[in-house]
């Protein structure tokens, strides 16, 4: 009985003290985040998405350019996709820009009341403070892994909001703890279908030409707005 006793002391001591190394590593993770946020002006990187349906069994993939800065209490974000099909994506303000130069049409979004939510997820892991993540999302430390050539803090994040929930189950960030920004997101959605997006070449705070955040468009090209 002194031994059954013994070994679960053993594993009580353990356990406690595994949940003590998780809770540091997570507050580690987030005060590195809230350090980059601090300091966060632009941010450039090469990424690579990978937009997976399970039904179809199909991976979809996009490379290119994305690029962020702070103006004000806002963020702004432009994609450069280049591959398989050339597009442009812009988020200024409260808008949301699509252009594809192959048919010269932009497709323009407004997130209205959603904007906060949209926001929120452009920012995951690029100038969004970390402890601001608990606001939103149930946030677990999952550990460390080698990811984009990085070790690379994985933190898990579950939706608090049912209404987010019903879009994204977890959204996984790897967080590169030297500058607390996101080198991988993963976005999981409750049917199975997920969106990786894996970022490389990133370089924080140096000069972005300001014409990237502006849509390359002819004076034929097409506007279109489905919520508008």
């Amino acid at each position: 009985m002194k031994i059954v006793t013994s070994v679960a002391v053993v594993a009580w001591v353990l356990c406690c003290t595994a949940a003590g190394v998780q809770a540091q590593s997570l507050e580690a993770a987030l005060h590195a985040m809230d350090q980059a946020a601090a300091n966060f002006r632009t941010a450039q990187c090469d990424f690579v998405w990978d937009q997976y349906q399970k039904v179809v069994d199909d991976h979809d993939y996009q490379k290119g350019t994305m690029y962020f800065r702070r103006q004000g209490n806002d963020v702004q974000m432009a994609a450069d996709i280049t591959s398989p099909d050339k597009k442009y994506v812009l988020f200024t303000g409260s808008l949301v820009s699509v252009y594809q130069p192959s048919i010269d049409q932009v497709t323009e979004y407004n997130p209205g009341k959603n904007k906060g939510d949209f926001e929120s997820f452009l920012v995951l892991g690029f100038g969004g403070r970390g402890h601001d993540l608990e606001k939103s999302f149930d946030v677990s430390y999952a550990g460390m892994e080698a990811v984009q050539g990085v070790n690379a803090a994985k933190l898990e994040l579950t939706p608090k909001s049912q209404r987010v929930k019903s879009m994204f189950q977890t959204i996984t960030l790897w967080i590169d703890p030297a500058q607390g920004i996101s080198v991988q997101q993963k976005f999981s959605e409750p049917s199975g279908d997920y969106r990786v997006a894996k970022y490389s070449n990133i370089q924080i705070n140096h000069k972005i030409p300001g014409d990237v955040f502006k849509l390359r468009t002819t004076g034929h090209t097409k506007v279109i707005r489905p919520n508008g």
